[in-house]
């Protein structure tokens, strides 16, 4: 895939820093999502088709106001007003809105724009307004080539985001999983990466080999994941950008869940022989392995804090499977779950602030969060069966996967993407074309 290059453009050479009226409250469950108009972007004059491989665009200022609609509807915190409510025309609306009119209609906040195709560029202008002070919150211009559209709507989402939260946007993002197909008994598991609202599906392998736990680079388009060559494991490099991939090394016994560490420049994982797993880490330059830890019992699926100074773990060293912090070193070590049930799969988040989870008790499957300490347990979902969160960029959401039940024949099997934000009030299904497992968030593309 071709690295993407954006012109950006400030009107009137700077953001306006006025301080709006309006904001977005995101730290409870926000029951009264910010009613948000968002023009349709109009294009002056000619056509606004664009011819993206076989399929035609044609209106493309329509086509991206409706993905930042929908950006901001599934984030929780915004509802978008219905266009067929709208009294002003977006042409209008762009150059200067008739702000009664956007009150009338509830509108708090009205984003419009216009889009130009001239000589294979999309220029595509949008401001933001605050509806309530009648005034201009920011006007940008993107300029890129027009199969970019895309980007184009999920950067922009970024951009609202941001101002009416004060927290970075995570829609122009990817996820990188695993597709699966076929019975439960013998499902084809194949890698798979799309953009963080389900467009833009590509599959990295063929199927042929099993591929397991993929986890993005926190600093580039590079993935790591555990696949199995005639039954070895072996961790894979796979720079998404380019195709190219190249394998780590072969690792003796079983080898689980390789993650990176926040500069990019080593992996964590676990190796497991003759019954004991320990943490190890890899410098990815020099590929010298490191044992941190070096005990009796099983030490797996180990997350780096984001200031790469300490690790989160899961051991059963205390006799059932609990979460555990080490300094990066592997000293200091000190056991942080003493809840009922079992725990797993813990993630810091990017923030530094939380540690997402995966519980079982009761035979029931629970996704949480806590501080790095331990403290404050919260769990958001639960069902039959579910683990594997990975946090969006900004520390806002999870995302993870559930099963559902099979017969004795192993049909009515499902795994699917879900996701849910910090508040547990906002859970939704992520549509793939596939059944999806071992999901994992990218950074932001734009940064």
């Amino acid at each position: 895939m071709k690295r993407l290059f954006f012109v950006i453009f400030c009107f009137f050479l700077l953001i306006r820093p006025t301080v709006a009226l309006i904001e977005v409250d995101i730290t409870r469950g926000n029951l009264e999502p910010l009613p948000i108009a968002v023009s349709s972007l109009y294009h002056e004059q000619g056509s606004q088709e664009i011819i993206q491989g076989e399929k035609i665009i044609k209106n493309v200022g329509e086509e991206i106001s409706k993905i930042i609609e929908a950006n901001l509807k599934r984030s929780g915190l915004f509802n978008p007003l219905k266009k067929d409510s709208f009294l002003q025309s977006s042409d209008i609306a762009h150059i200067k809105p008739r702000f009664e009119d956007w009150r009338l209609i509830k509108a708090q906040a009205l984003v419009s724009g216009k889009v130009t195709i001239s000589e294979n560029r999309l220029r595509t202008e949008f401001r933001l307004w605050d509806v309530i002070a009648a005034k201009e919150m920011i006007a940008l211009a993107f300029s890129t080539t027009p199969d970019n559209w895309r980007r184009v709507a999920h950067i922009i989402s970024d951009k609202i985001y941001q101002r009416l939260t004060g927290e970075e946007g995570y829609f122009d993002t990817r996820i990188v999983y695993v597709s699966e197909t076929g019975k439960k008994t013998r499902r084809i598991k194949k890698l798979a990466v799309m953009d963080q609202d389900g467009a833009n599906v590509k599959y990295l392998t063929l199927g042929n080999e099993l591929v397991l736990t993929p986890r993005f680079s926190p600093t580039n388009q590079l993935v790591t994941y555990l696949s199995y060559f005639r039954n070895f494991p072996r961790v894979y490099l796979l720079d998404i950008e380019t195709g190219v991939q190249e394998v780590v090394g072969d690792f003796p016994g079983m080898t689980f869940a390789p993650r990176f560490s926040p500069d990019g420049k080593k992996i964590i994982m676990s190796f497991a022989k003759d019954g004991n797993s320990d943490i190890f880490t890899m410098d990815l330059a020099t590929r010298v392995v490191e044992k941190i830890t070096d005990h009796s019992s099983i030490d797996t699926s180990p997350s780096y804090s984001p200031n790469g100074k300490y690790i989160c773990f899961n051991s059963d060293r205390s006799g059932l499977q609990q979460i555990y912090v080490m300094r990066s070193d592997g000293s200091n070590v000190k056991r942080i779950t003493f809840g009922k049930g079992l725990y797993g799969t813990p993630v810091w988040s990017p923030r530094g602030d939380l540690i997402a989870f995966t519980k079982v008790h009761n035979n029931r499957f629970y996704i949480g969060v806590m501080r790095a300490d331990g403290s404050g347990e919260r769990l958001l979902t639960e069902n039959f069966y579910q683990e594997a969160p990975s946090w969006s960029p900004n520390g806002r959401v999870l995302i993870f996967y559930r099963e559902t039940r099979s017969d004795e024949e192993g049909k009515g099997f499902s795994a699917k993407l879900w996701s849910i934000d910090l508040t547990g009030y906002n859970e939704r299904l992520i549509e793939t074309e596939t059944d999806g497992s071992d999901p994992s968030w990218s950074s932001l593309l734009s940064k």
